[in-house]
């Protein structure tokens, strides 16, 4: 079943002041669980990295960043069935997602932060610097596990 999770590389964006970029996702119905790290598909020709650097860059336009780390292994979650059965509708028989997690440092300013660089493709809404512990409480509840995971391992990276 390794081939129903979709190959993911999600970001985790820390400032210099020790907070990390949490973006508020356009289509979310419910504005409370709307927020999340920016991550996206790794397409055949791209290692994880290389997908994490073009995901973050194609959703937020930051591209001042310094890779922190990564981190070990990839982790799995399972969509919600109703993620799962949009997903069938147009097409796509993913069950989940596998994610290769990366932290970088933001060496950029926020009025770098562009949501609109791709018009057709719009994933986020609006953005905030929190603390990195705040961030598995407001994700969508069946990618909160992961966040847990990954947010307590980056903690001690961050400064």
């Amino acid at each position: 079943m390794a081939d129903l999770y979709r190959k993911n590389a999600a970001v985790i964006v820390c400032n210099s002041q020790g907070k990390v970029l949490s973006c508020q996702r356009a289509s979310a119905q419910d504005d409370n669980l709307a927020w999340q790290f920016p991550q996206g598909g790794i397409e055949p020709h791209e290692t994880a990295l290389d997908a994490a650097y073009r995901e973050l860059r194609e959703e937020t336009g930051i591209t001042h960043v310094k890779l922190i780390c990564a981190y070990p292994t990839p982790l799995k979650y399972k969509f919600s069935d109703e993620v799962i059965a949009q997903f069938q509708k147009i097409g796509r028989k993913h069950i989940g997602q596998e994610q290769y997690w990366f932290l970088f440092l933001f060496t950029g300013t926020d009025n770098e932060i562009n949501f609109y660089t791709n018009p057709d493709e719009i994933e986020f809404k609006n953005f905030q610097w929190i603390d990195i512990e705040e961030a598995p409480s407001k994700v969508i509840e069946f990618k909160r596990p992961v966040y847990e995971i990954v947010c307590s391992y980056f903690k001690s990276f961050i400064k």
